[in-house]
């Protein structure tokens, strides 16, 4: 179980720390571009997520699979040959997406921006920041699939230590260019905001440049198991690439979750809102759902994020040996990290969502629309975290297509539901669409865990409601840190005031948690030895 362990907190520290760059730059960016240039940046962003995981066919974590399935027999010859089969594969649909992409960004723009003279974003600037962006695709295809290979050798540090320098690399340029065209040089949001999300390209060739290094000094490593190799399986190539498909067409479907839910929203959104009364909210709301809460929201996923990731070697591996036992554990424990961290990190955020915005941006006197939504939102990430592990599940033990159509049916749901439930509650309502999706999506994916693998729930959901009852106990300490903490700092109408009772109550709340869970010893048997630092600060 240490494997699964040191590979999941390698890669969720390096996806949090990203995602927290994400998070700690946008603060800058929304004082220079405010919500409407968030909301623009989104609409731009939005498609090329799509295009991202459309161009890479699901074939990096495909390849993590595969590569991990044939080692464990020790084929290791057989992973190698499918990893330059897929950069092969990479080159061309990147370079074919990049080219789809730029060439359809004005057909796309004209259906996110339906309604003339809505708001102060055009669908000719929405089509200029589609292909500032969709240059970026002609280079991640063949960079991800790099990180696949590394991962599937149950090498973690390639994928970690690139994705933080891709991170840091795209941060520094959008704020240094953006402040540059703003403010030294005068030109239009439109312009920085292209210029911005042309960041993804810059910061891929980043990323590109520490894999190679990486792979410069693990090639010797890898032609030593090749050399070592006594098993052959001679697979023609033509079936290899057969078994990858059949791989990777799930794999892409399911990354597409959350961006397609948004897509959902970018071609709905302003239309519903204007036809039903709300034209003069509808830019800055679609930026707090879409960029900026996102960003917040996010961060409870990024664990999510690095289990969907570290776990499907491991379980693979489990699967394919027929290791029942320590398959059933590793699900138990999978579900249970994501159940232990998410779920008190999304109520907090949902009841300092005012405190957390206002801190982060600013905007005190529309925090009625900005904090509530942010609150609203953050649940739901319990559910993207939940539908993200448990589809990495389903594909570890080859139920790869239930997952997609448990995709499927929430994605069919949001499109019925999102507009009327936008003309009933607003901006609201995008988000009600997005978790009544994603909860049934993750409902229908348990449901096939249980069945697929006779495995039973019992032991997470105990600790599930342990867990709640943890939070609950947080949840009044936050209520009381407010209730007392008001009388002298006024949060509710001071950036510094709102920022200092934020930090307040994520410490007083957060070692309340901390203790009850320690104590109980529920953070020992769910994340093993390594949380026993904690000794330090939680004497038994």
């Amino acid at each position: 179980m240490s494997n699964i362990i040191r590979g999941t907190m390698l890669l969720t520290g390096a996806s949090f720390l990203s995602k927290l760059l994400g998070m700690l730059y946008v603060i800058p960016f929304n004082a220079l571009v405010g919500e409407t240039g968030g909301a623009l940046f989104q609409f731009g962003y939005i498609p090329y997520s799509i295009f991202i995981s459309i161009s890479t066919v699901g074939v990096p974590l495909a390849v993590s699979k595969f590569v991990s399935k044939y080692n464990s027999v020790g084929d290791y010859e057989t992973g190698m040959r499918m990893f330059k089969t897929g950069m092969i594969m990479m080159a061309v649909t990147g370079l074919l997406s990049f080219l789809a992409l730029f060439f359809s960004a004005e057909l796309l723009a004209n259906q996110m921006i339906t309604t003339e003279n809505s708001g102060s974003i055009s669908a000719e600037d929405v089509t200029f920041v589609i292909r500032m962006v969709s240059v970026a695709l002609i280079v991640i295809p063949a960079m991800s699939i790099v990180r696949g290979f590394f991962q599937g050798n149950n090498s973690m540090g390639p994928t970690a230590v690139s994705q933080i320098v891709e991170s840091i690399v795209r941060v520094g340029f959008i704020l240094g260019v953006t402040f540059v065209i703003i403010k030294l040089l005068d030109g239009s949001t439109t312009i920085a905001i292209g210029f911005a999300t042309f960041s993804a390209f810059i910061a891929a060739l980043a990323s590109c440049i520490v894999l190679y290094i990486y792979w410069r000094k693990r090639r010797p490593h890898f032609a030593k198991q090749r050399q070592q190799q006594t098993f052959h399986n001679n697979i023609p190539t033509k079936d290899l690439v057969a078994e990858l498909f059949r791989y990777a067409g799930p794999f892409v479907l399911v990354g597409l979750a959350i961006p397609l839910y948004q897509l959902v929203d970018s071609v709905t959104f302003e239309r519903a809102m204007v036809d039903s009364g709300r034209r003069d909210v509808w830019e800055f709301s679609f930026g707090v759902i879409s960029n900026y809460g996102h960003k917040l929201v996010i961060i409870p996923i990024t664990l999510a994020t690095g289990l969907s990731l570290a776990i499907i070697p491991a379980l693979t591996k489990s699967y394919t040996q027929k290791n029942t036992e320590l398959l059933t554990k590793q699900v138990n424990q999978t579900l249970q990290i994501v159940m232990v961290l998410v779920i008190p990190a999304i109520i907090g955020l949902s009841l300092l969502s005012d405190e957390a915005y206002g801190s982060l941006f600013g905007g005190m006197d529309q925090l009625d629309i900005s904090g509530s939504l942010l609150g609203l939102y953050a649940p739901v990430a319990l559910f993207f975290a939940l539908y993200s592990v448990t589809s990495a599940i389903l594909q570890s033990v080859n139920q790869q297509n239930y997952a997609v159509i448990s995709l499927l049916v929430g994605l069919v749901v949001k499109i019925l539901f999102n507009i009327q439930l936008i003309h009933m509650f607003g901006a609201k309502g995008a988000i009600f669409g997005t978790g009544l999706a994603a909860i049934i999506a993750v409902a229908l994916n348990l449901y096939r865990i249980k069945k697929s693998i006779n495995f039973s729930f019992k032991q997470t959901f105990k600790r599930t409601v342990l867990i709640l009852i943890f939070v609950l106990f947080m949840a009044i300490t936050i209520w009381i840190t407010k209730l007392i903490g008001g009388q002298f700092i006024p949060y509710e109408e001071s950036r510094t005031g709102a920022t200092i009772m934020l930090a307040i109550a994520v410490l007083t709340g957060g070692t309340v948690y901390m203790w009850f869970a320690y104590h109980s010893t529920l953070l020992e048997r769910v994340l093993g030895n390594r949380i026993r630092f904690l000794d330090r600060i939680f004497r038994r």
